[in-house]
């Protein structure tokens, strides 16, 4: 036989390499940020590490924050926020973790109840489970179509931005990629505007209202925005939405940024010093919620509710009531789900 020429192959001894693309069940894999194996430094300094290194959100020269985040960031701040994680952490694990695998299964059982063969998976950006593996096992379960959900209402490249940059980098090492849709964002979804106007008027019917209601949103450098990143404007229609559904007591609506890190000027105001002025001031009753997040994690139940809550009832304030992320609540499930389906349109 002719050495250049190839060896004939049998057919059957074949192994395709995953399913044809318009055929098995659909796939959709959830993400959220991550969130650390165990409440300890050593768990704490693997998460930072990989977290801290995405240029995505450190926007310094690599070779410069490299240097600092070694020598500096992960040499110190494990050891002080390790005993954070351990004042929140669940019977299960990390709450986000917690909160993740019941919005998981309750979205999946929705969809089987819309009639929807949907296998459904939950991946973190950072840590365990892995963007990468989660997509792996839609694969292996036969979904050639994919809807990805970063479960960030608002958009940031910091957030969903580098969610889409690791599921392309794992499709990179695919031979047999899958058909792939992305949610970008659901501020204005009406699933989520309506479960947070659920949230705050579940609670002002139990607990009255207050002098006034904070939406405390997570951070960005206000450099980000001025190059045209649209976070800002996404929180900002979140809270406007809002005020418009509360009618009057709208005005009883304010916004403020939190979770700053480094020396760089972040978006404004600053949660816990507009809430320490509040006290000053004499706002002796505040409702704080937290809508960029669907979770609750360590920057809302640690940094807000117990932090916040400190800091404010120590500058004056008479009662501070935090009023939990949507995490699993029945109908945030079954609303989500719905849009999730609607994304799913045309696939069926």
């Amino acid at each position: 036989m002719n050495r250049f020429l190839p060896e004939p192959v049998d057919p059957q001894a074949l192994n395709p390499d995953g399913p044809a693309p318009d055929r098995g069940p659909l796939g959709l894999l959830l993400v959220n940020l991550g969130t650390p194996d165990a409440p300890t430094p050593a768990a704490v300094r693997r998460y930072l590490a990989e977290f801290l290194s995405d240029p995505r959100v450190v926007e310094l020269p690599r070779w410069l924050w490299q240097i600092i985040l070694r020598l500096f960031v992960l040499t110190r701040r494990p050891s002080v926020v390790a005993p954070k994680y351990r004042s929140i952490w669940m019977t299960r694990g990390s709450p986000l973790m917690v909160y993740g695998e019941d919005l998981r299964d309750g979205v999946a059982q929705s969809l089987r109840d819309r009639g929807m063969a949907v296998r459904v998976e939950l991946a973190m950006r950072y840590g365990q489970p892995a963007v990468a593996g989660g997509l792996q096992k839609l694969r292996e379960a036969g979904c050639g179509r994919i809807l990805v959900a970063p479960l960030y209402p608002q958009y940031a490249s910091g957030t969903t931005g580098t969610v889409v940059d690791v599921v392309n980098a794992a499709l990179g090492r695919m031979r047999h990629q899958p058909t792939l849709r992305f949610l970008d964002r659901f501020h204005q979804a009406p699933a989520y505007q309506d479960a947070l106007y659920r949230a705050v008027q579940t609670h002002w019917r139990e607990a009255g209202k207050p002098d006034r209601l904070l939406l405390s949103f997570h951070g960005l450098p206000q450099q980000a925005v001025r190059q045209g990143d649209p976070y800002f404007r996404d929180c900002m229609q979140t809270a406007q939405t809002l005020r418009e559904r509360l009618g009057p007591d709208g005005r009883l609506l304010h916004v403020t940024f939190q979770s700053r890190f480094g020396a760089a000027p972040w978006l404004q105001p600053y949660t816990q010093p507009t809430l320490e002025s509040w006290g000053r001031e004499g706002v002796a009753t505040v409702d704080v919620m937290c809508p960029g997040f669907v979770a609750d994690c360590l920057e809302t139940l640690e940094e807000i509710n117990m932090g916040c809550r400190e800091a404010f009832l120590a500058s004056g304030g008479q009662a501070f009531r935090y009023i939990p992320c949507l995490n699993a609540e029945p109908q945030w499930v079954d609303g989500f789900a719905g849009l999730l389906a609607d994304n799913l349109a045309g696939w069926r």
